[in-house]
């Protein structure tokens, strides 16, 4: 019996049958829903910690993580006392879109995973606009 993503969401909801591993990968699924990166065109990819933040330019089409950035780099952290407030979001949003601008990547998709656009999300997209990326 194959169910649809929507009647398997419907399903967790009313008696939890799903199994925590089946419903996060429905729920992965349904968050990042039609983006796929390109390579003219790739995604970039957030992951956000308690600490940290990281940061991918990945294209899909050849699963390749074309570059990738934290707030774990010996920059941005001697830059910063701690790598969890929005100022090293945006450090590092800014240090992302330079990196990729001396790859000649000027376009990405936003992939904010299954965070909300807020916060230190938003203090990344918010860098990476200023430093020359456009979505």
């Amino acid at each position: 019996m194959k169910l649809s993503k929507r009647t398997l969401l419907k399903l967790k909801n009313k008696n939890k049958k799903l199994k925590p591993e089946k419903y996060k990968k429905l729920k992965r699924e349904a968050l990042r829903g039609k983006i796929k990166g390109t390579l003219e065109r790739p995604r970039l990819s957030v992951y956000r910690s308690n600490e940290n933040i990281y940061a991918q330019i990945i294209d899909d089409t050849s699963s390749k993580t074309l570059l990738a950035c934290s707030t774990l780099d010996r920059s941005i952290k001697l830059a910063l006392a701690n790598g969890r407030t929005c100022d090293a979001s945006r450090l590092m949003g800014e240090k992302l879109a330079e990196l990729s601008l001396k790859q000649n990547i000027k376009q990405i998709v936003f992939d904010r995973g299954p965070y909300l656009y807020h916060g230190r999300i938003k203090a990344l997209a918010d860098g990476a606009r200023a430093g020359g990326l456009q979505f």
